[in-house]
């Protein structure tokens, strides 16, 4: 326990949560934006979606509420893990990396990077990790407050990070990477910027790259996993360049701006369809396929009884 000790003594006071640090630049950008787009509140384009760079009130409440909870929960999520971490790094790590060291830094945001790479691209595909971040792609509008809608549970990240405590890496330089992953992630929340340098669009994710992510249109489905870097999508084949802007949202929309409701409606679902299945394989199914899964047959049957 004193070698945990040793390693918890040594978070930098400054280094413990960059992402507050980062919050009055999130209120000033997000202001600006705001402020720019008041006039395109109640405009719709001709498909009957929420103008360009738009915004509306409500949900823009229900995003902020739900990134100012995030905070708290991110919190207690991360203070469970850095005591496992801790123990990884202290007991089971062959070696330690130093945090002096330049390539540690490297080593720990890459890592972190290429980690959140593969979550984000489960979470998109396993129904039950879907439900704990499906929150963030509720909303219709796309502006830095959709940014902030964040999810609640983080225990799928905090898994996928053990590797890097196992490689030598300090805990408290996972956490702060991951933070500044997050802070790096907020500006490409908008329709106000457009296409970047090539060279930039090539390498790093950008405000095209994630608008593409945040479509529900089949094109732009389940592509653009990237959060600071683009460059996994690239070499693992999900890669997909903006041709026409996004349709928003889910292709199942939450009508509600609750955002109890927004964060835990997929749960209830996932519930209820384990509870409607007669067989272990389907309830199974149900939980570990990928969104929209259904037994063979069960949407020919949903389709006659609708009939």
């Amino acid at each position: 326990m004193d070698r945990i000790g040793e390693v918890l003594s040594v978070l930098p006071p400054q280094m413990r949560e960059p992402v507050l640090f980062a919050i009055p630049f999130f209120v000033l950008l997000l202001t600006i934006e705001w402020t720019a787009a008041r006039k395109l509140e109640r405009l719709v384009d001709a498909d009957d979606r929420p103008a360009s760079g738009s915004y509306l009130a409500r949900d823009a409440r229900a995003s902020i509420s739900m990134g100012l909870v995030s905070v708290a929960t991110m919190g207690a999520w991360k203070f469970l893990a850095l005591l496992g971490y801790a123990a990884l790094y202290a007991y089971v790590a062959p070696w330690h990396l130093s945090a002096t060291q330049w390539y540690t830094w490297v080593i720990a945001i890459v890592g972190v990077d290429v980690l959140f790479y593969f979550y984000h691209r489960i979470a998109h595909r396993v129904r039950l990790i879907w439900a704990t971040h499906q929150a963030h792609h509720s909303s219709r509008y796309f502006n830095f407050a959709t940014a902030l809608r964040q999810k609640w549970n983080n225990s799928g990240e905090i898994i996928m990070w053990i590797p890097l405590p196992l490689l030598g890496v300090p805990p408290w330089m996972v956490f702060t990477s991951f933070s500044i992953s997050l802070i790096y992630q907020f500006w490409i929340h908008t329709e106000r910027i457009g296409k970047l340098p090539r060279a930039f669009e090539f390498v790093f994710n950008t405000p095209s790259h994630h608008r593409v992510h945040h479509g529900m249109d089949p094109e732009y489905l389940d592509k653009n996993y990237g959060g600071i870097f683009i460059v996994w999508d690239r070499l693992f084949g999900t890669f997909q360049p903006e041709l026409f802007r996004p349709h928003y949202g889910l292709t199942k929309p939450v009508d509600t701006f609750n955002i109890w409701t927004l964060e835990t409606h997929e749960y209830v679902a996932i519930a209820r369809d384990v509870r409607s299945a007669a067989r272990w394989r389907d309830r199974l199914g149900y939980i570990f396929g990928p969104p929209g899964w259904a037994p063979a047959g069960a949407s020919q049957r949903t389709a006659a009884a609708d009939a």
